[in-house]
């Protein structure tokens, strides 16, 4: 096998989903990259691989740009390393960028070795349209700053993908009924485990599901595309910039923050006008 460093997907879930190739770099790397070794160690218990006499070098969000170096570095002194992130594909909401920018700079051989991604699972269980689709990571988890960021996404023409976690599963959802009026909303969880889950409807229709049935386990959040430019409304935003800006001012934020026409914006700021 050649040397360098191999991005490895590994399970989501079951075990079973480890690929031919992946177990083949696993069982030849001398060094794995991992965020967890914990966790690292008990997947290549489950595969059968001795990990004794491995070296385990641990590569998270906080100290990717001196770990990576120093993976970088074992490469080009002949080593095999395989990274791999807790689950799924790596740099998938995972660390790993550094590492592969590093390897272009410094001309480290590096390869993908493809696997489960929560990503495309969720997409496909969804029976959401899957021609055209966003990713945007996970839903920050303050209130102010997860209403923008959903904001940000309200009118993106694609079906739109997030990471949550089950304990913020009903504030996000919340807020989704806020901005995505009755839009439908997936909710994907333990993909490949004994309990996996797929439940669409409204926001409100799964708010009601899940304050009646607590969710666990890794959750993927899907938001169907918008099918006309009324899936939403934007008039409280609209009024309550009416009430601190001019009529002018006030219909282009909202015209260029949702691709919308002026003129359109500009009918219903009328319409709020009156009534304030």
């Amino acid at each position: 096998m050649k040397n360098g460093i191999y991005l490895v997907a590994t399970p989501i879930g079951n075990v079973q989903d480890i690929s031919l190739r992946a177990l083949e770099v696993l069982k030849s790397a001398q060094i794995i990259a991992c965020e967890d070794t914990r966790v690292a160690k008990k997947l290549f218990s489950l595969l059968s691989i001795p990990s004794a006499e491995k070296t385990f070098i641990v590569m998270h969000d906080h100290n990717e740009s001196t770990k990576a170096t120093e993976i970088v570095d074992q490469a080009l002194a002949g080593k095999i390393i395989a990274y791999v992130s807790d689950a799924g594909s790596p740099l998938i909401s995972d660390p790993g960028y550094k590492l592969v920018n590093l390897c272009k700079e410094r001309g480290v051989y590096f390869t993908t070795i493809p696997g489960a991604c929560a990503v495309i699972c969720a997409l496909q269980l969804s029976g959401f349209p899957s021609n055209s689709f966003l990713f945007a990571g996970f839903i920050p988890n303050k209130d102010k700053a997860r209403t923008e960021f959903l904001q940000k996404y309200q009118m993106t023409d694609a079906t739109l993908i997030f990471y949550e976690t089950a304990n913020r599963l009903i504030k996000t959802l919340l807020v989704a009924a806020q901005i995505f009026g009755n839009r439908k909303i997936a909710v994907v969880r333990e993909i490949s485990k004994l309990y996996e889950e797929s439940r669409s409807g409204t926001a409100q229709e799964l708010i009601d599901y899940y304050t009646a049935n607590p969710p666990k386990g890794e959750i993927v959040l899907l938001v169907h595309q918008p099918t006309e430019k009324e899936d939403f409304d934007y008039s409280q935003e609209l009024s309550a910039k009416l009430k601190t800006q001019s009529l002018k001012t006030a219909v282009r934020d909202i015209a260029l923050k949702y691709n919308l026409s002026k003129n359109e914006v500009y009918q219903k700021a009328l319409e709020l006008k009156n009534d304030i």
